[in-house]
């Protein structure tokens, strides 16, 4: 996020932020093997990933991730639908912090990498 505390800033940061600083803001936390594992607390969703709801109406449920909308900050799960008046199947677009990744997708050799590294942390003076 921005350096700024003031709320209406942190809003602004978020609908200007550009697309890479989206993917890292859409991160969601590692199940305790997964954190085990790869010696990290979260990782940027990606579609394919399995994800588990652990917050709202969905709490428990199961899937894969269908969609990631950098736009709107929200995932849409396979599973996790409704049906509207006119009788069509809609997803139901859920915030990556109410859930937690059970199991990522390592098709892309980059993210494979990814995981491997540590991130230094800058210190700011």
């Amino acid at each position: 996020m921005a350096l700024s505390s003031k709320p209406s800033k942190q809003r602004k940061f978020l609908r200007t932020a550009p697309i890479h600083k989206r993917r890292k803001i859409m991160s969601a936390h590692l199940s305790m093997d997964l954190r085990l594992k790869y010696n990290r607390r979260s990782f940027p969703i990606r579609s394919g990933d399995v994800v588990q709801v652990v917050r709202g109406d969905y709490k428990g449920m199961e899937g894969k991730v269908v969609k990631v909308n950098h736009k709107d900050y929200r995932i849409t799960i396979e599973g996790i639908t409704r049906e509207r008046a006119d009788g069509r199947t809609v997803f139901i677009p859920i915030h990556p912090s109410n859930v937690i990744i059970k199991k990522l997708n390592l098709d892309d050799k980059w993210r494979l990498e990814r995981l491997g590294q540590k991130i230094a942390v800058e210190k700011r003076g």
